[in-house]
């Protein structure tokens, strides 16, 4: 994959592929997701393609149209404030 020859943070070229954790809000919901990233092995920048964005985008509208159903006997007494995803990319 092909993201950048410099970081556009530092003006590094040092920047190594690698899977990372991502976590994405929409509403009160949240997903956690491992995508492949270039990083910046000077300051630690995340770059993504356009496509890993555009999945990025997609999933944060899910999250938001989610409702959260009400599980009254495993969460009584919490009160909800959302609901936590991993997604398989």
């Amino acid at each position: 994959m092909k993201y950048v020859e410099k970081c556009p943070t530092c003006g590094s070229s040092e920047l190594i592929e690698k899977p990372i954790k991502e976590v994405l809000s929409g509403g009160n919901n949240t997903a956690f997701l491992i995508v492949n990233a270039a990083v910046c092995l000077h300051c630690g920048e995340r770059l993504y393609t356009p496509e890993t964005v555009r999945q990025f985008e997609k999933i944060e509208a899910q999250l938001e149209k989610m409702a959260a159903p009400y599980e009254a006997q495993e969460t009584y007494g919490f009160q909800e404030i959302g609901r936590t995803f991993q997604v398989a990319v």
